[in-house]
């Protein structure tokens, strides 16, 4: 039984606000839904809505900044730093800035669309 899997090909979700997501490891990538782990690049002024997600989710940035808002608290990220926001925040993530923010994500348990409650 092969214990490895590696993983060549991520799933690219769909998105409609120019946002780049790779999914290595997942639910839309391979069915699970244990832990999702996402490569992102958010394009200059990207911004998502609000949302209070069932899961906790883990950012590493790799290059630019990404702007969180989380509970009243803005936190300005940049390469090399890595937030960790607790499931039940109220969350808000955002790229004001005029370069493209490049970050990984790892949702425990992943990410879906029916946990993560946008609002609006």
């Amino acid at each position: 039984m092969d214990r490895t899997l590696h993983q060549k090909n991520p799933f690219i979700v769909p998105t409609t606000d120019g946002k780049h997501i790779e999914e290595h490891f997942g639910l839309a990538s391979l069915g699970g839904g244990a832990l999702s782990i996402a490569r992102m690049v958010a394009p200059p002024g990207w911004e998502e809505p609000f949302q209070n997600p069932e899961f906790d989710e883990y950012t590493l940035m790799v290059s630019g900044r990404k702007r969180v808002e989380v509970d009243g608290q803005v936190i300005d990220l940049t390469a090399g730093e890595s937030l960790l926001i607790r499931k039940g925040s109220r969350v808000r993530y955002a790229n004001p800035f005029d370069r493209p923010a490049e970050y990984w994500s790892l949702c425990l348990p992943a990410f879906s669309i029916e946990t993560v409650h946008r609002e609006g």
